[in-house]
């Protein structure tokens, strides 16, 4: 028999309604976990042990006096440290924030606690979600469970490393350019990033807001409809938001692909994709081919210029975003003695900020400012435009879209940290999602060389249902989804409260 840190969330829910577990039991087998590997893995910053044992408990009571719960009742999930949690810190990693404590809950915190789901803890992040590989935390790198000298991608590795480790049921992460859907990939997860607007960005610490979107991590297509029918849905409170009625996302998942359309872009096979992560992509077309899906070519001719708008756009958006970090109101604050306010906010942003958030912020400073705005960041939302519209002709040709989530597997740590180029292409087949708005899911593929091979489903606004159809499908032909990585124990606790 599994373990119970083993366990899909649809599995486990099963058990806790039938009472053959109960939530503590579930939680502390969590907790146990997270101190069997964390101290190799380093996935959380913060361990919220109390909290979740008192939920649980709560969880426990209200079941045994009869109360409706839903399927996420009882279940340990994982929070990436950029989302609000009243009274837990939220740091994004980094020394910026590193004593911040939020007043409130983000909206998907309270929808997450009126499904009685139970918060383990605040993940580990590349700084203020800038990165692919989570070295840029301020605190610690997160390491890929698969291989432990290899990095989970960002910069939501943090949440995908407790998924894989068995640390947590599910985990939310935050997507601008692929900071969900490339983690997913490389640790073998389902990862889902949903339209912009279909789940509230209130109370998600802002990097790029016309790119940020809530997303999370599971273990199955199944487990991530239960997921998104708990936190999709309008906020009044996200200007963005987008009102429209939440379906029943489990309802979308029929294992039948016969007769859906699929679209293969010729971009997203391109010359610097590893031959591995190639062939296992192509094995996943010929899948869904048997499984009686309709598969053609189509062409995204200006996703190659997707990667330059974005690295305009994101960093524009980061240096305003950004701005309100300068020691005054909350945050970090210099010690040193300055000759003036302009010279004391300096200090407290050179120290507080890490590298790389300091190279967006110059970046988009630069975009911005006056004589370059029309050549630069003017150009890049014209070209942003001319993506969605390759997007929008796609689609009334095909019901989704098939690439490669990551042009490689994991990388080991260290390998590409000195070179932000490099480390920027790691996103070149997921930056278009996020310019265009549309959703995107990573699902496990498959292995090149022992590590794990993400497969990228693309669909039109609002298409989630279409794409956790496709990935449930896909999931019954294959058991990919349902190997775990072999992540040894330690006896470091290597965790924070």
């Amino acid at each position: 028999m599994a373990e119970l840190w083993q366990l899909t969330i649809s599995e486990a829910s099963e058990l806790l309604r039938r009472r053959e577990i109960s939530a503590v039991e579930l939680t502390r087998a969590h907790l146990d976990r997270i101190e069997q590997v964390e101290g190799n893995v380093r996935a959380f910053v913060t361990v919220t042990e109390a909290e979740a044992t008192r939920e649980a408990e709560q969880v426990d009571r209200l079941r045994s006096e009869g109360a409706e719960l839903g399927p996420l009742a009882g279940i340990p999930i994982a929070i990436k440290d950029v989302i609000s949690t009243k009274g837990v810190r939220t740091t994004c990693s980094s020394r910026m924030l590193e004593h911040y404590t939020p007043p409130f809950d983000a909206t998907v915190m309270n929808r997450l606690h009126d499904a009685r789901a139970i918060m383990l803890g605040k993940t580990n992040m590349d700084e203020f979600a800038m990165g692919s590989s989570t070295e840029n935390s301020a605190f610690f790198p997160t390491r890929n469970p698969w291989d432990l000298e290899r990095t989970p991608g960002g910069s939501s590795g943090g949440s995908a490393s407790a998924v894989a480790a068995g640390e947590a049921m599910a985990a939310l992460g935050s997507d601008t350019g692929g900071s969900v859907r490339q983690p997913g990939a490389l640790t073998n997860t389902v990862a889902l990033k949903p339209t912009y607007g279909r789940v509230s960005r209130f109370g998600l610490i802002a990097f790029a807001s016309s790119l940020d979107q809530i997303g999370p991590f599971t273990r199955s297509a199944r487990d991530m409809a239960l997921m998104m029918q708990a936190i999709a849905g309008y906020d009044r409170l996200d200007s963005t938001s987008i009102n429209a009625p939440v379906p029943n996302y489990a309802e979308a998942l029929t294992g039948d692909v016969k007769g859906l359309r699929i679209g293969v872009p010729s971009e997203y096979f391109v010359e610097g994709t590893e031959p591995g992560v190639r062939a296992v992509v192509e094995q996943a077309i010929e899948t869904l081919k048997s499984l009686g899906a309709e598969v053609g070519e189509c062409s995204l001719p200006h996703t190659r210029y997707g990667v330059a708008a974005y690295y305009i756009i994101a960093p524009a958006e980061c240096s305003a975003n950004l701005a309100r970090y300068d020691g005054v109101k909350y945050g970090f604050s210099s010690k040193q003695p300055a000759g003036s306010l302009i010279d004391y906010m300096s200090e407290t942003r050179g120290a507080g900020f890490g590298s790389e958030v300091k190279r967006r912020i110059m970046l988009g400073a630069y975009a911005l400012s006056s004589g370059y705005y029309d050549a630069y960041y003017l150009k890049a939302e014209k070209v942003r435009t001319l993506i969605k519209r390759d997007f929008d002709s796609a689609f009334e040709r095909f019901d989704a879209l098939i690439s490669p989530t990551s042009p490689s597997v994991a990388f080991k740590i260290g390998e590409k940290i000195a070179d932000p180029y490099a480390m920027y292409l790691n996103d070149v087949f997921t930056i278009p999602a996020n310019l265009s708005g549309i959703c995107g899911l990573s699902m496990p593929g498959g292995f090149s060389d022992g590590l794990p091979v993400g497969v990228q489903l693309l669909g039109p606004a609002l298409g989630e249902p279409m794409l956790l159809r496709i990935a449930d499908a896909f999931e019954q032909a294959t058991d990919y989804h349902k190997q775990m990585a072999a992540t040894p124990s330690t006896k470091k606790k290597g965790r924070s409260r």
